[in-house]
């Protein structure tokens, strides 16, 4: 593999040393982390199983970058086809998403919100759906596969965005504060989402339908994704990706590394209840009473009666 590419006067390669950076330290945090909690807890919890399945699956994408449609790459070997890279994609963004699925149900089930928990159940479903649409992209080279892929990811992050909503006022102190930064932080990916990423696709797809571009089909298009990959340095064709990729290997994966955060508290929801959670072995046990077996008369004019 040729490195005559890496020097400061090449800006993809200080886009690439920035890459290498963030995901040593993500990988890092996340050893540390998992360190730290498996001390307080004795044991590996799923939700940072999950993590370490994105942390790693976006080290591994960030150390060698691609770009899926365009089959564009920086180094030349077979750990750069886009089957692989797109592989341990889809496993890395299911898991993502399932670490947001484990933390909304806990937070409706210590709220008693039905709204969240029916949004926590989708979400997983829903990005399934988006995996396929992408699939549909890298094996066809159409962007409408990325154009719907990344409309489903802003639809579930908005519903994230909607059920946070919904529990911030259930939560008081350290615990809402904490919903109400992750709010404005899925929000934030919300507004990214549908001003940036999407419109870029959709553009692309349209520019691709006005050139008349032949698309592959299923087996061409599986053989082609596996097979080819084309190593370039410039920055002309890696300018569109930078952005996303940049906020996807870091801010992405920060969240995640702060969804583990939830072992910490997951058993004690319910002390930062804006109210107190209702329990049914709080409530006393009554039975009905007819009103003469309530009232017991009493005195001498009962004995009188009686006699």
């Amino acid at each position: 593999m040729s490195v005559d590419w890496l020097s400061w006067s090449n800006p993809v390669s200080v886009w690439w040393g920035f890459l290498l950076l963030v995901s040593g330290i993500n990988v890092t945090l996340w050893v540390l982390l998992n360190r730290h909690l498996r001390r307080i807890t004795l044991r590996l919890e799923l939700i940072v199983f999950l993590s370490a399945a994105y942390v790693f699956g976006c080290a591994f994408r960030a150390i060698l970058p691609r770009a899926d449609v365009q089959r564009i790459c920086l180094f030349d070997t077979w750990l750069s086809s886009v089957f692989l890279g797109r592989s341990v994609a889809t496993v890395a963004e299911i898991c993502f998403v399932a670490q947001w699925a484990i933390v909304l149900r806990h937070l409706a089930e210590s709220a008693d919100s039905s709204v969240a928990r029916k949004i926590a159940n989708s979400i997983v479903p829903l990005i399934v759906i988006a995996e396929c649409c992408s699939w549909y992209a890298v094996i066809t080279t159409s962007y409408l596969g990325n154009t719907l892929e990344n409309s489903i990811w802003a639809l579930t992050f908005l519903l994230i965005a909607v059920a946070l909503l919904l529990l911030l006022t259930k939560f008081a102190g350290a615990m809402q504060l904490v919903i109400a930064a992750a709010l404005l932080g899925v929000l934030g990916y919300v507004g990214f989402m549908v001003a940036v990423d999407v419109p870029m696709y959709l553009e692309r797809w349209q520019t691709d339908l006005a050139s008349g571009k032949e698309l592959l089909g299923l087996f061409g298009g599986l053989y082609d994704v596996a097979t080819r990959w084309v190593v370039t340095h410039r920055i002309a064709s890696w300018s569109d990706e930078i952005a996303w990729m940049s906020l996807y290997f870091s801010a992405a994966v920060w969240s995640s590394l702060a969804l583990c955060g939830f072992v910490l508290i997951k058993d004690r929801l319910l002390q930062y209840r804006a109210e107190p959670a209702w329990s049914p072995h709080l409530t006393p046990r009554l039975r009905p009473v007819e009103l003469q077996d309530a009232i017991q008369p009493t005195g001498p004019a009962t004995r009188s009666r009686t006699s």
